[in-house]
C-alpha cells in the first residue's frame, strides 16, 4: 500500500470510530429519555372511561404492558381479545396490562360495554399520545404495545397489530 492508501484507511478508521461513539452517545440519550419517560409515566393519574381515577404507581414493580390504541382503528381492537386472554394467563405472574384509549370517553365507554376485557382501560388522550412518542413510538401510530420490566425498562416494543407469537416471546 502506499501512503495515499494508508491516509485513507486511517481516516476511515477515525471517521468511524467517531460516528461510532456519537451513535453510543445517542443511544444512551435515547435510552435515558426513555426511562425519564417511564418514570413520568409512573407518577401520572389517568382516568377511567366511567371516570375512576388510576394512579399509575399502582402498577410499579410488575411486568407493565401499556398498549395505546383507539376505538377506531381496526387492528387495536382485533388483539384485544389476544391482550385479554394473555392478562388472564398472566395476571398472577405478575403482568398487568394497561389499555391506554387515545380516544373520545365516550366511544370507550361505548366499546368496553360492547367488548368488555379484564384489564383496565384509562383515557390517554393527547397526553397518552405524547407519552407514547417519548416511549418510542416516534410516528404516533397505533396500536403501539410496550412492556417493561419491574424496574420500567422496556423489555420488547411493537408498532402495529400483536399476535400470538409476540406475547408468546415476551414471556
Amino acid at each position: 500500500m502506499n501512503k495515499r492508501q494508508w491516509a485513507l484507511l486511517i481516516s476511515a478508521g477515525l471517521i468511524a470510530a467517531i460516528l461510532g461513539i456519537g451513535l453510543s452517545s445517542f443511544k444512551h440519550r435515547t435510552t435515558e429519555a426513555k426511562d425519564q419517560a417511564v418514570e413520568l409515566f409512573l407518577k401520572e393519574e389517568l382516568k377511567g372511561p366511567d371516570g375512576a381515577i388510576h394512579a399509575t404507581k399502582e402498577w410499579r414493580n410488575k411486568i407493565l404492558v401499556l398498549n395505546f390504541w383507539a376505538t377506531w382503528c381496526p387492528p387495536c381492537v382485533e388483539e384485544m381479545p389476544l391482550l385479554d386472554r394473555f392478562y388472564q394467563e398472566n395476571k398472577l405472574k405478575g403482568w398487568q396490562i394497561l389499555g391506554i384509549a387515545i380516544d373520545q370517553p365516550s366511544s370507550v365507554r361505548r366499546f368496553q360495554a360492547q367488548f368488555p376485557v379484564s384489564y383496565p382501560l384509562v383515557l390517554g388522550g393527547l397526553q397518552g399520545n405524547e407519552f407514547g412518542r417519548l416511549l418510542g413510538n416516534e410516528q404516533g401510530s397505533l396500536p403501539y404495545t410496550l412492556a417493561l420490566d419491574r424496574e420500567g425498562r422496556g423489555l420488547q416494543r411493537k408498532l402495529g397489530r400483536l399476535d400470538a407469537s409476540d406475547l408468546a416471546a415476551w414471556k
